[in-house]
């Protein structure tokens, strides 16, 4: 897919968003992007994680023994991409504020992982699950992304690969511009902001 294909694909599904919004990273962004939106319909989100996994080297794509997500916005193209891989596919949640597997999810010692999240913005998220799913006793060998909102600064510690990288500016709370300052922010994501 090329970078329009898939900015058209966000905006089919009515998935790219303009406003004040607060990222759970805790930053401010006039643009927001919606991955629930994209992946609610099942071929679209199927088409999108064989995207991916074409951007993966084959050797990379050969080793990977199970998909692992973040809860909550990683959970359907951590799935599909399970599919697309045909692996397991799991998620780590945090009711307590700390990732782990739960539900009876459990991994080999020594399974080879690919973490899959939505968005990454500054990757706080995507550090979390990896230590989890490291202290479960997996590897984890690369990391995916529908987006890469960091414009490719995210250092995740493994191998990453986004469908698209965008950069889209976003602010400290300190440093937001006047006139984004003046719309009332939203909270359109899943996690309480930092």
């Amino acid at each position: 897919m090329t970078e329009d294909e898939i900015l058209s694909e966000f905006r089919n599904a009515e998935a790219l968003l303009e406003g004040h919004f607060l990222l759970s990273s805790g930053r401010h962004s006039a643009h927001y992007l919606q991955c629930a939106r994209l992946l609610m319909n099942p071929d679209r989100a199927a088409r999108i994680a064989l995207a991916i996994t074409q951007k993966m080297p084959r050797e990379v794509r050969s080793e990977i023994q199970a998909v692992i997500s973040p809860a909550m916005g990683g959970i359907i193209i951590g799935h599909e991409m399970g599919r697309a891989l045909g692996v397991d596919a799991m998620f780590v949640e945090r009711p307590d504020g700390v990732f782990g597997l739960r539900r009876g999810f459990s991994i080999a010692p020594g399974a080879k992982i690919l973490m899959m999240e939505d968005v990454v913005t500054t990757g706080l998220s995507s550090r979390e699950a990896i230590k989890a799913i490291e202290e479960a006793g997996g590897e984890v060998i690369a990391a995916g992304a529908v987006v890469d909102r960091s414009a490719g600064t995210a250092d995740l510690g493994v191998p990453f690969y986004p469908l698209i990288q965008l950069n889209f500016p976003t602010y400290a709370a300190d440093e937001v511009p006047s006139d984004l300052a003046s719309i009332p922010a939203v909270k359109p994501g899943s996690r309480m902001a930092a």
